[in-house]
């Protein structure tokens, strides 16, 4: 029989979190386990690791085969690595104290990684609730501003028609200057003075009697025949 580490799925769903158990291969996922080891949550970040490190340390030591998850897991959290050292103190390739040792050093550089990531993402998460926070009091003000338009009194527009009073009388004084300071055209000298020399016709002498030369020409000139008058006719 073959003895795994691996994980249980509880929770609702989008919002699991998992038991670390060990437990038979054969077993179903959530079945029976021989022993929990602890729990994950991955739903907060950094995740939740809850785990009790002896025991684990020990099934692994026993032989029991990690899952893939539950070996990132158990690496995260230096099990894997304390599992190394021992066996090589076993080997006889250093001392139990210097693998204490190198433990203690791999694990403080670890926790000050850790340390600094969850300042970062305390950091992080302040601003983003500061922009948060002053991007809504900018929402407020915005509405507060165009409520306070909508609730305003009507303007008056006596001022607005009073300035355009202004302007057009300004317009109107300025046009009316324009006019009386341009010059009327004055006639040329030259043709005032042909108009005054040129002489007016007289009338013509009204013929009251006709010359003597005419009326004898008249006289003597004899009367026409009295059968041609008639033929005319």
């Amino acid at each position: 029989m073959s003895v795994k580490i691996r994980l249980q799925r509880h929770g609702r769903k989008k919002s699991a979190f998992f038991h670390i158990v060990v437990a038979d291969s054969r077993a179903p996922r959530n079945g029976k386990f021989i022993e929990k080891l602890g729990s994950y949550n991955p739903n907060t970040n950094p995740a939740t690791i809850d785990l009790n490190f002896d025991s684990t340390l020990n099934w692994v030591q026993k032989g029991a085969i990690p899952s893939d998850t539950c070996r990132a897991i158990l690496s995260y959290k230096g099990v894997m690595m304390k599992h190394h050292l021992l066996n090589g103190v076993g080997k006889g390739a250093h001392t139990a104290e210097q693998a204490e040792d190198r433990f203690n050093a791999w694990l403080n550089e670890k926790t000050e990684k850790i340390t600094t990531k969850e300042s970062t993402l305390g950091d992080a998460k302040q601003s983003k609730r500061l922009a948060d926070l002053a991007r809504e009091t900018k929402i407020s003000q915005e509405r507060a501003a165009k409520i306070a338009e909508r609730n305003a009194p009507i303007i008056e527009v006596a001022p607005v028609e009073e300035a355009a009073a202004e302007v057009s009388a300004e317009v109107t004084e300025t046009v009316e200057t324009a006019v009386v300071e341009t010059p009327v055209a004055e006639a040329p000298v030259e043709v005032a003075a042909a108009v005054e020399e040129t002489p007016v016709a007289e009338a013509p002498v009204e013929v009251t009697e006709a010359p003597e030369e005419v009326k004898n020409t008249a006289e003597e000139t004899p009367a026409a025949d009295a059968p041609a008058e008639e033929e005319a006719k």
